[in-house]
């Protein structure tokens, strides 16, 4: 039997750089720009998470821009509506996901249709088959159903609407898509007329998806650990450790220990741990979203960047620390500060709710700069925050 091989050391500045490559993040153009911009995005993230909070821009929007400089709406408009690049199901959260990789959320679909979803059991087949019969006529909004009798609701973000929950059924099982998003006013269409297929793609094996997994991680994390691949997906962990054990025995994965990690175990491609990384400029900034990728998994943040992000929207004021929803500072290879901003639409300006400097942003030395470089890309967001 051969022996393990041993780990390979990592100081956390170098799997910082690997990440921050891994995500694109250190250079300001990876993806070039407009609809096929964002179709390459998706496609090497892997999914690009949705959600409604919008005291700034949406957080899907923002992640675009993140790595799009000239990202426009329209352009993620035209990717999911027009070229069909991108559609929208469950990841870890509800997402952009490329449409490339359909199959591998099929067996979910084809699960919610045998057995239901929990969160959808209350849908009588009366609401399904009146949806179906609109859907079948055509594209359908929840504005279009006008004779809903409302019902009281299970849960804090459930409808009261009968129809939206059984819009919402019909989604899940991969009956009906998302074909256009105005705001966040969602036009379901029947999934194969939506694509313009015949029926739908195979299912991928489990095997398959196993390995879609692993690869998604590897492409757009660089090293990887058992937590960050099954990010709030527990029961596949055995079958992708598995998978690692096998890739590892070939030469393909090279076990790495992070600095700090302890007995957390971390695994990379050599390629990538041969190539390192080189950082990104120092002068090169980006306000994130508190769902982007790099911040999304805390734990993975703290240890690599030594930054614990409070996510504080549900927090009552009064014990908030750095305020209501508050955007990490990313200055080179650093989190160096967090923001807590507001675009008051009306008036047409972005709003300094809070400033707080975190990390090396604590430090006095350096910090006029620092500040003049994070003032330069506010001036840049807030343009964004504005347009259209």
């Amino acid at each position: 039997m051969s022996r393990a091989p041993k780990p390979l050391s990592l100081t956390t500045t170098q799997a910082r750089q690997i990440w921050l490559h891994a995500q694109r993040l250190d250079e300001r153009t990876p993806f070039g720009e407009g609809p096929q911009a964002v179709a390459d995005t998706v496609a090497h993230l892997g999914y690009v998470q949705i959600d409604t909070i919008n005291v700034i821009e949406r957080c899907h929007h923002h992640i675009l821009f993140s790595r799009i400089p000239s990202y426009r709406r329209a352009d993620l408009r035209q990717a999911q509506s027009a070229d069909k690049s991108v559609f929208e199901y469950w990841t870890h959260a509800l997402s952009y996901i490329p449409a490339a990789d359909f199959r591998f959320f099929r067996p979910a679909m084809r699960e919610h249709r045998r057995e239901g979803h929990k969160w959808y059991a209350s849908v009588k087949p009366a609401d399904t088959r009146k949806v179906m019969r609109l859907l079948r006529a055509g594209p359908l909004t929840i504005r279009d159903i006008e004779d809903d009798v409302l019902t009281e609701k299970e849960h804090l973000w459930q409808s009261r609407k009968p129809s939206k929950r059984a819009l919402q059924l019909a989604f899940y099982t991969g009956v009906a898509t998302i074909s256009e998003r105005q705001g966040m006013l969602k036009t379901y269409e029947l999934m194969t007329r939506h694509f313009g297929w015949d029926k739908l793609p195979k299912p991928a094996s489990n095997k398959d998806i196993t390995a879609y997994l692993l690869d998604r991680a590897l492409r757009s994390q660089g090293v990887v650990s058992l937590d960050s691949i099954c990010h709030l997906d527990a029961p596949r962990k055995k079958a992708v450790a598995g998978m690692i054990a096998t890739r590892v025995r070939r030469g393909e994965l090279i076990p790495a220990a992070i600095e700090g990690a302890g007995k957390q175990e971390h695994w990379a491609q050599p390629a990538v741990l041969e190539e390192g990384g080189e950082g990104p400029s120092p002068d090169l900034v980006h306000i994130l979203s508190p769902f982007d990728p790099l911040i999304i998994q805390r734990k993975r943040t703290n240890l690599i960047f030594g930054y614990n992000h409070l996510f504080e929207a549900y927090v009552p004021k009064a014990k908030r620390k750095l305020g209501y929803f508050a955007l990490p500072v990313l200055v080179g290879e650093e989190i160096v500060a967090a923001l807590d901003l507001k675009t008051d639409r009306q008036a047409k300006k972005l709003l300094m709710q809070k400033w707080t400097w975190v990390g090396q942003g604590k430090k006095t030395a350096g910090r006029k700069d620092l500040k003049r470089v994070i003032e330069e890309e506010l001036h840049r967001f807030a343009q964004f925050q504005l347009a259209e």
